[in-house]
């Protein structure tokens, strides 16, 4: 059965606080999702992000985003009060997400939200508090550890750290431990916060009829606590340094290729363990979310590996993967677990086998298109089982696409989506894709609001220039707009309440 969703990340939701936050907002955007006619909500990763403020470079595969905690639900607890100096700084409205201001101040509130906690919180609620750090403790303590070694190393990556405590010297971390039990009790409680609050998000979704469609990146960020915690499982020296890291090969769209940095998987080390760290993560996964997108799902065939040093991706040879070995070990331990699989760029036979062997949906992208001639991304050459994009996240908004795309591409893309002036490129697109055999389809909000490049979320391969930074600002999510869309939506039986058509043939 068809069905549809908007793509919005939750730092894109309005607010008063510089970000999108998991509080009243995210469950208002679930209203909103409910009048549209939608089944899901696609987010991207919610961990705790770093330098360039990407969700696809974060400190832990585990541990949530600190900076989208609600502080207004913190106010209502008693935790942090409403006329707090360090709150003032940060109320306001703003239609980008400002990362500096945040971290100068958010981490500020949320340490004294800890302070009133260890004062006033109820024998339950300590309970509760401990029953979270048992049941997550496989991860938990070594992130909350590594979390306040950073703080205690100004902010140093790990690889920078004294080395009795960088290669994790037994002595050391009991020192450690004992020097910084407060700090880490204190990265517990923040984490705590944030899954408490993601989880009753994601049950009054659910309680909506709304599905979380979440996202798991490939690779894990080089300063993260898995990587120091589990350096084996990496393809480290015996100083654990990368030998090689992950990118990809040069192309039409960027000449030097794209260098990630991240670490790679030593993928023999980890069939030995019968893949137990992948097994363990798609399954923390599946408790986040109802759906969830693997990123760069070709890396399991192959990958890509670059030299460590190396200032661009021009140099770098492609590696076997675990392929099918993998997911054959996740399905026999976790059963048939909701996947998608992120399968853009240059894809080889041996990938399209692995795809098709998997069972997994795949992903189109209209914008991929009108580039050449016979393009697989042509919806005509769509299957059902897969989902189905204008744009991701990584893209230009349909808007801005068309605009920006030459006179060729535009002559095409026109004939092809019959678009006109009086509907719009945006709403050509979208019901473009909507008339397609593609079992699920998910649209930007920006595409929804008809929003230019300006309102990209990101353009990858590089830091800053307001990636991962655009917000709504909170007018725009009207009724008018929701009936809009569920009219296309209900038009090509993409709605929950959806029925199918019975043809009357004649006897």
């Amino acid at each position: 059965m068809h069905s549809s969703g908007i793509l919005l990340h939750i730092s894109s939701l309005p607010g008063k606080y510089g970000i999108g936050t998991l509080g009243k907002q995210a469950k208002n955007f679930v209203d909103f999702l409910v009048k549209s006619g939608q089944e899901y909500w696609q987010i991207l990763p919610i961990g705790p992000t770093g330098y360039g403020d990407s969700p696809y470079q974060s400190y832990s595969a585990y541990a949530g985003n600190p900076l989208l905690i609600d502080l207004d639900v913190l106010i209502e607890d008693g935790l942090i009060s409403k006329d707090d100096p360090d709150l003032q700084v940060i109320e306001k409205k703003q239609s980008f997400a400002d990362y500096g201001q945040l971290y100068s101040f958010k981490y500020i509130l949320l340490k004294k939200a800890f302070g009133a906690f260890i004062n006033k919180a109820s024998s339950a609620q300590v309970k509760d508090f401990e029953e979270f750090c048992e049941n997550n403790d496989f991860w938990l303590e070594d992130y909350a550890l590594f979390t306040a070694l950073k703080s205690h190393f100004k902010n140093l990556m790990w690889t920078d750290w004294d080395d009795d405590i960088r290669l994790r010297k037994p002595e050391a971390l009991k020192k450690y431990r004992e020097l910084l039990s407060k700090e880490t009790a204190c990265v517990k409680f923040v984490q705590y916060i944030f899954f408490k609050q993601y989880f009753e998000l994601k049950k009054y979704a659910g309680s909506k009829g709304i599905k979380i469609y979440g996202d798991m990146p490939i690779y894990v960020s080089m300063d993260s606590s898995d990587i120091w915690a589990s350096p084996q499982l990496f393809m480290l020296d015996d100083d654990l340094r990368p030998t090689q890291v992950a990118g990809c090969p040069p192309d039409a769209f960027s000449p030097t290729g794209q260098l990630w940095g991240n670490p790679l998987y030593d993928w023999d080390y980890m069939e030995k363990t019968g893949y137990k760290w992948w097994i363990s993560r798609v399954e923390y996964s599946a408790r986040l979310f109802d759906l969830t997108r693997i990123d760069h799902f070709r890396g399991f065939e192959s990958f890509y590996a670059i030299p460590y040093g190396n200032e661009t991706a021009e140099i770098g040879e492609w590696l076997p993967g675990p392929s099918m070995k993998l997911f054959k070990a996740i399905r026999a331990k976790l059963g048939n677990v909701r996947l998608v699989a992120e399968d853009l760029g240059f894809l080889t036979e041996d990938v399209r086998k692995m795809l098709k062997e998997s069972g997994y949906p795949g992903m189109n992208v209209l914008e991929f298109a009108f580039g050449g001639d016979n393009s697989g991304y042509l919806p005509h050459n769509y299957v059902r089982n897969s989902v189905t994009y204008i744009g991701t996240h990584d893209n230009d908004t349909a808007v801005g696409w068309y605009k920006s795309s030459d006179k060729s591409t535009r002559k095409k893309a026109k004939k092809y989506m019959a678009l006109t002036k009086k509907e719009g490129a945006n709403w050509g697109m979208i019901r473009t894709v909507y008339s397609s055999v593609s079992d699920l389809v998910v649209i930007q909000m920006q595409d929804f609001l008809g929003l230019g490049s300006e309102a990209r979320m990101n353009i990858p391969s590089t830091i800053g220039g307001g990636n991962w930074a655009w917000r709504l600002s909170g007018h725009e999510l009207s009724d008018k707009l929701a009936r809009k869309i569920k009219k296309y939506t209900k038009r090509y039986f993409r709605t929950p309440e959806r029925k199918r058509v019975k043809i009357k043939t004649k006897n």
